[in-house]
């Protein structure tokens, strides 16, 4: 009679030390087979017994694992009946990930965006940069150069150039905002294969011109420039796309 209860008493401490890595796995591998469709909607999961054979564990960490998924609107219990499958949760789609950047219309909304977020980004950034920020700012600014200069892609460079400006305001959310975006918002349709090699190189140029100053002003300190810099930056590349559009429509 002792040894049973000292049996007992043991696996209880067991599951005691190890329970929530066991819960967690049992939950684990039943939300999987629950959201890779093995078990689907209106399906009723196999009996509390089945579940502990089929994953080697106590009972208790069964009734756990499944309260994780109740808990979750995975599974629900019906008196008297078992443990059956809901509806899974619709999937939320994710910010910017819809958006065509084939489609000039869709580049005009990033850079409407971008202008609300990266004028105050500049403006921030000519008041708190660091020394150390501001060095990072040229030299992305000088990778920019070097990209047009041996007719390289530019885009990677031109969004560091843009992130280290984001940093310079020492507020992460900037930095995260364009991370979200993605490399994609800088956009480049306006270098398509029918321009001439001059006509792009005049593009980048352009557009490398209103880098430096908008960089300059970040450097000294004139907030107020840096933001009407970088608002003409982005109008800038508004204009050009809006020009396109109405070519294309015509």
């Amino acid at each position: 009679m002792n040894e049973n209860i000292e049996g007992s008493t043991k696996e209880q401490s067991s599951i005691g030390r190890a329970g929530g890595s066991l819960v967690t796995q049992t939950a684990d591998a039943l939300r999987q087979a629950i959201l890779s469709g093995e078990y689907k909607q209106g399906d009723k999961l196999p009996s509390e017994a089945g579940l502990t054979e089929m994953y080697k564990v106590s009972r208790t960490v069964v009734r756990e694992a499944v309260a994780a998924l109740r808990a979750d609107k995975l599974v629900e219990a019906r008196h008297g009946a078992g443990i059956f499958v809901l509806a899974l949760p619709a999937q939320q789609a994710q910010p910017f990930q819809d958006v065509d950047h084939d489609r000039i219309s869709s580049i005009i909304e990033l850079l409407e965006l971008r202008a609300a977020v990266e004028t105050e980004a500049a403006e921030l950034a000519a008041i708190r940069r660091s020394p150390a920020q501001e060095e990072a700012i040229m030299r992305c600014l000088s990778v920019v150069q070097d990209c047009i200069e041996k007719g390289q892609p530019t885009a990677e460079a031109d969004f560091k150039l843009h992130l280290a400006i984001a940093d310079a305001t020492n507020n992460p959310r900037f930095r995260e905002f364009l991370e979200v975006m993605g490399q994609n918002v800088i956009p480049r349709a306006a270098l398509r294969a029918s321009q001439s090699e001059k006509s792009a190189a005049a593009y980048l140029n352009q557009l490398q011109n209103e880098h430096e100053t908008i960089v300059n002003a970040i450097s000294d300190g004139d907030s107020s420039a840096a933001r009407e810099a970088m608002r003409q930056h982005l109008k800038g590349s508004q204009q050009r796309y809006r020009a396109m559009l109405r070519h294309v429509e015509r």
